[in-house]
């Protein structure tokens, strides 16, 4: 049975040039890079060329560049980080003031919750459209005074919408430059947007900019985080001095070098990747709605061009990807960082999804290896599991 694989949102396949990069750094290259041998400095050299494409690529500067072990650690180093270097500040005044979408992968959600359970933030948590845009106009409605942080993602990683991060960055900018006792950092999670769309650091306006490998062709296991220079951050591994003293641990060599080649080929091919998957996404979203009963959700045009993710009335959405992977065809129901909770996404309840609608969620995500005759393919056989499971329950 052949296998289409259209779940690159939760994670992708290392690519066999990313794989090649990295594979001397295994068993030939393996020094420690603190070491000043020549398999240490050999470590080293290749470490900061990593370092080095990484910054290009989000016009930065390398010493900009922190290598972490995940998206999600680098969110908690951004934001816990940032919080911690102020709190002395804010010694005997209000706690400070972090904004948020309610939308944010769990990565930001949780670490935000766990602040605010420290009583060390209030956090404004912003509302969505029914497509899961946050209005602008809303972000400048609840600055604060004490407000510091501003976190918002660039594409949403279940629904595929894209953010106005550049207007968010232009607005903060502006406040910034008023006169304001306290400054604003704002972040953003680029970890669906960054091989598809203009990541320069400046453009966006932002402070920190957090990713991860598995979501562009590297492995599981390596991450990275911009800190513009001079913003305020303490590190939340202790140990060693890494990465200019903001992540302690011995570096991922093989991994940082995998994910230096990943941002190689983006950019070689991002341009033609992203047509060419656009292109899929829609023949696939058009196909599927002609399924009765089936809702496209996220922004119809403002979408990221790999996700395609849809609710479907009746319907169950583990049953239909147990019985797609059945077939041969991997999606998913919800994103994979929440897909094995019962609970309802809140990413659908945010963007007005009753519980019951949104547990029929199904979610394709498309990769630089989908083909034509896979979408075809895709489209034919979840026509039939969705009948089939509709006779299967009579209420329907």
């Amino acid at each position: 049975m052949k296998t289409v694989y259209l779940d690159n949102a939760a994670t992708t396949a290392v690519d066999p040039e990313v794989l090649a990069a990295m594979r001397p750094y295994f068993t030939e290259k393996y020094g420690n890079p603190s070491e000043f041998h020549i398999l240490g400095r050999e470590a080293r050299i290749a470490i900061e060329n990593a370092r080095n494409k990484t910054a290009l690529f989000l016009g930065a500067q390398p010493e900009e560049i922190v290598f972490t072990g995940s998206a999600t650690e680098s969110i908690n180093l951004s934001h816990k980080g940032l919080i911690e270097s102020l709190l002395e500040d804010f010694r005997g005044k209000k706690r400070p003031h972090i904004i948020t979408s309610s939308i944010e992968h769990k990565a930001v959600l949780e670490t935000c919750r766990h602040l605010e359970r420290r009583g060390e933030v209030f956090v404004t948590y912003l509302p969505v459209d029914n497509f899961g845009r946050v209005d602008v106009n809303k972000i400048k409605e609840v600055i604060k005074p004490e407000t510091v942080l501003v976190s918002v993602m660039y594409a949403n990683n279940e629904v595929g919408t894209i953010e106005p991060i550049q207007k968010i960055g232009f607005i903060i900018k502006k406040i910034n430059n008023s006169m304001r006792n306290n400054r604003i950092y704002f972040h953003t999670d680029a970890t669906q947007a960054l091989q598809y769309f203009n990541c320069n650091v400046d453009l966006l306006g932002v402070d920190f900019l957090s990713f991860t490998g598995h979501k562009i062709y590297a492995p599981k296991g390596i991450g990275a985080l911009f800190v513009r220079r001079g913003t305020p951050i303490v590190r939340q591994l202790d140990g060693g001095e890494q990465e200019s003293g903001l992540r302690s641990s011995t570096e991922n060599v093989p991994y940082i070098v995998g994910l230096g080649k990943a941002i190689e080929i983006i950019k070689r091919s991002k341009t033609f990747n992203s047509e060419k998957i656009a292109k899929f996404r829609d023949k696939l979203i058009k196909g599927i709605l002609t399924i009765p009963g089936v809702r496209l959700t996220g922004h119809p045009t403002e979408r990221v061009p790999h996700i395609a993710s849809f609710v479907v009335d009746g319907v169950e959405g583990e049953s239909m990807v147990l019985l797609l992977s059945d077939l041969g065809i991997i999606a998913s129901s919800g994103s994979a960082c929440t897909s094995a909770k019962l609970t309802p996404s809140h990413v659908l309840t945010a963007i007005g999804v009753s519980p019951e609608v949104s547990h029929g969620s199904l979610r394709f995500s498309l990769g630089k290896d989908t083909k034509d005759q896979e979408i075809d393919y895709v489209i034919k056989k979840l026509l039939e599991v969705v009948g089939r499971l509709r006779r299967m329950a009579p209420k329907f």
